[in-house]
């Protein structure tokens, strides 16, 4: 979900970008738990990740259904539920993963401005020096 990064700079839209993060979680987990319940399965049987994958997939649908009834509206969840229970976990006894991510140190600045203008800028100090 590309939440380990913060990418707003004012601390309003950072609270606003942390709490749409917090909606879009909780949203993917109540649908799995919705197809869990619907399958009678563990909730925690179901990848968040492959859930993340599917509802992906469904985007370009979910994204033309505003003219539509509510019973094709009923049946693209049902198919949205079903499609999140295809991507499960196997039985995990005793795992133990620590929950950290490994993350490389960037060697060079983020590039800011367009490669011929930096690539300019880089002369002008050569030729300076």
């Amino acid at each position: 979900m590309q939440m380990d990064e913060l990418r707003c700079k004012t601390p309003e839209l950072v609270r606003k970008e942390i709490w749409t993060h917090v909606l879009a979680y909780n949203l993917i987990r109540a649908a799995i738990a919705q197809a869990a319940v619907a399958h009678r399965i563990e909730p925690r049987s179901i990848s968040f990740k492959g859930a993340i994958q599917a509802i992906e997939a469904f985007r370009p649908l979910i994204a033309f259904q505003g003219h539509q009834t509510a019973k094709q509206l009923s049946t693209i969840y049902s198919h949205i539920l079903n499609a999140l229970v295809v991507h499960r976990v196997a039985d995990r006894p005793d795992r133990f993963e620590p929950r950290r991510r490994k993350r490389r140190n960037d060697r060079y600045d983020l590039l800011t401005k367009p490669r011929d203008a930096m690539k300019r800028e880089i002369q002008k100090q050569l030729i300076r020096n």
